[in-house]
């Protein structure tokens, strides 16, 4: 069998390979020009909570998103780090959007885990946990807030209660708590199912009597809802 020589002698064959390699060492080099922007972005926005270009960050992210992971660990940026920047970036580009859905079309998702050890409430089979607004922990009183502003509130035990009630009830936009793997994993659904998705990450995990900064939630649930339909206890959370 006749071996195919590593050199060739060819002038025109020299010069296409000695192009192609050229060609091959810019776009590396265009690449890591381009990583390394979106790294300092990155970084900028982990530490002063701001998006610079955030359409151009999120997609060159996920474009990138293995020569992205190997820079945050050389440079030792922490994966939750990474994470919760993602869940702003999501929230922030998903904003207009989300301020422009009425209120009759948003569902909130609020996990079971926040509530007390000590719930007196039942699961049920279609619409989740059925809270009876005792008092042991701050899902009744939410939850009355913000039906009264008009949203569909949900207490559920997983994603495969939210897929249910997602499907029977047709919401157009959703707010998703949960710890940050959660939120990223309601946001790949919601984006799955063509929905408008904010995420409030927990600021404390574990799978009983977690905690939640309520005050992020009324936040972003009354972006773009008339002042007059919110009660006067959460006019505060109104965007100036």
């Amino acid at each position: 069998m006749e071996l195919i020589p590593l050199f060739t002698s060819d002038p025109l064959l020299q010069q296409i390979i000695l192009f192609l390699g050229e060609l091959a060492l810019l776009f590396l080099i265009i690449v890591a020009f381009i990583g390394f922007i979106l790294f300092f972005l990155f970084v900028y926005a982990i530490k002063t909570d701001f998006f610079l270009f955030p359409e151009f960050l999120k997609a060159g992210v996920m474009f990138l998103e293995g020569f992205m992971r190997s820079l945050f660990k050389i440079f030792g940026v922490p994966d939750y780090e990474v994470l919760q920047v993602m869940v702003r970036l999501h929230n922030t580009l998903n904003k207009k959007r989300f301020t422009e859905t009425s209120v009759a079309r948003r569902a909130i998702f609020i996990p079971h885990c926040l509530r007390a050890i000590a719930c007196p409430a039942h699961l049920h089979p279609e619409e989740g946990l059925k809270c009876r607004s005792c008092g042991l922990c701050s899902i009744g009183y939410a939850k009355k807030m913000l039906q009264q502003v008009g949203y569909m509130v949900f207490i559920v035990p997983g994603s495969s209660f939210i897929k249910r009630l997602v499907q029977e009830h047709r919401p157009k936009a959703i707010v998703g708590i949960g710890c940050l793997l959660e939120v990223k994993e309601g946001n790949v659904m919601a984006e799955r199912y063509g929905l408008v998705s904010m995420g409030v990450v927990s600021t404390k995990d574990g799978c009983v009597e977690t905690e939640v900064d309520w005050d992020k939630v009324f936040e972003i649930a009354l972006l773009g809802i008339d002042p007059q339909s919110v009660p006067k206890e959460l006019r505060k959370f109104l965007p100036q």
